[in-house]
């Protein structure tokens, strides 16, 4: 968590710390794939996950690691993970909060390669996501079963422009003791 608490000054500074050897104000771009280490010992160790530090770019990077803090700290929450994509954003979700048999439930206004992932590429993997018959929460409710994972909307559809009822959402998905998990991709004008 963040010393700071003003939202202009975590925008600058949250996560990072003052670079001992150089004094450096900024965060630099760490241009590398590997990482040293102290000794075979201190290798076993992060490799064993027994103590954090950085092995490969591929698994994390300093300069990662601090617009995680950042984001974080600007959402005021435990912690935060940089991917690559959307695409590699709603794998990750999905993956970790379902083992096959599980299904999620997801409204028919989506992006296309979302769509697309979610009803191809994710059954392969047995998981299945159901699609409401439209945009009310009712829609979803109608779909929920004891195998639901989640609720997956987009805050400003890519399709079509429409802006879910999050209040409404998120009473629905408290009752039923699941996520309500928001894209805001196209909202975060990306």
């Amino acid at each position: 968590m963040s010393v700071y608490d003003h939202f202009e000054t975590l925008q600058v500074h949250a996560g990072h710390t003052q670079d001992p050897a150089t004094g450096a104000c900024a965060t630099p771009l760490y241009q590398t794939a590997s990482f040293c280490f102290d000794n075979m010992d201190h290798a076993a160790r992060l490799f064993q996950l027994q103590e954090e530090g950085h092995i490969y770019t591929r698994l994390s990077n300093p300069t990662v690691a601090v617009l995680e803090e950042r984001v974080a700290a600007l959402e005021k929450c435990t912690g935060a993970l940089a991917v690559s994509s959307g695409q590699a954003a709603h794998f990750l979700t999905f993956q970790n909060l379902s083992v096959p048999g599980d299904n999620f439930i997801a409204f028919p206004s989506l992006y296309g390669g979302t769509y697309t992932l979610f009803r191809d590429r994710f059954r392969s993997l047995g998981i299945e996501f159901r699609f409401a018959a439209g945009n009310e929460p009712r829609h979803a409710e109608a779909l929920i079963d004891e195998r639901t994972k989640g609720l997956f909307v987009e805050t400003i559809a890519n399709s079509d422009y429409h802006v879910p009822q999050f209040d409404a959402l998120a009473e629905l998905c408290q009752k039923h003791r699941i996520p309500l998990i928001v894209d805001n991709t196209f909202g975060g004008g990306g």
